[in-house]
């Protein structure tokens, strides 16, 4: 019983994902994920008890993948600018990634404080992987990993609209604004 309870939850974060990467935030109604699923609407409810708490759960899964990804990158590089650029780069190339869409996804509804507050801790987290390797590089090092996370965001949002440039050209001048400034 406990084992079919598990993947049924797993089918519906699964279809979560889908309806979010693909159509939004709202797109995530308990009449679709019962629909991609197969289960009852009513059925979805004895899983979650609402969208934000499917959306908590989403995040508590999947950003630490996300992340664990981001840092086995960082943690291949030796010197302190290989680590941001890996950081960098590791996190743009997970835009295409259904995990990451629905991050994104997520991240840009309006949620109740309980799912923004765990968002925070999560970027708080990805943001605290950088802090160290920018001590060898700037005088503020938290500072700079925050702004630093900024560039991402703004690089994410680029290619997330299907903005005129290549994915490849945003991720180019995203590191070069990371490790050179905005001279490079």
């Amino acid at each position: 019983m406990a084992e079919h309870r598990s993947m049924q939850r797993a089918a519906l974060l699964d279809a979560a994902r889908s309806l979010l990467s693909e159509s939004g935030t709202e797109a995530l109604t308990f009449p679709a994920l019962a629909e991609r699923t197969g289960l009852a609407r009513s059925s979805v409810y004895e899983y979650f008890r609402s969208r934000a708490a499917v959306v908590e759960e989403l995040c508590e899964v999947d950003f630490p993948v996300w992340a664990a990804e981001v840092s086995a990158a960082m943690e291949r590089e030796s010197t302190a600018e290989g680590k941001v650029e890996a950081y960098v780069r590791r996190q743009l190339s997970l835009v295409g990634d259904r995990r990451h869409r629905a991050v994104v996804a997520i991240s840009a509804s309006e949620l109740d404080a309980g799912a923004r507050e765990k968002i925070r801790a999560a970027h708080g987290g990805l943001v605290a992987m950088i802090v160290e390797a920018l001590g060898e590089m700037h005088a503020e090092p938290r500072l700079a990993a925050m702004l630093l996370q900024g560039v991402v965001d703004a690089a994410v949002r680029r290619i997330e609209l299907g903005a005129a440039e290549e994915p490849s050209a945003i991720t180019e001048a995203a590191v070069a604004m990371a490790l050179r400034g905005v001279r490079g």
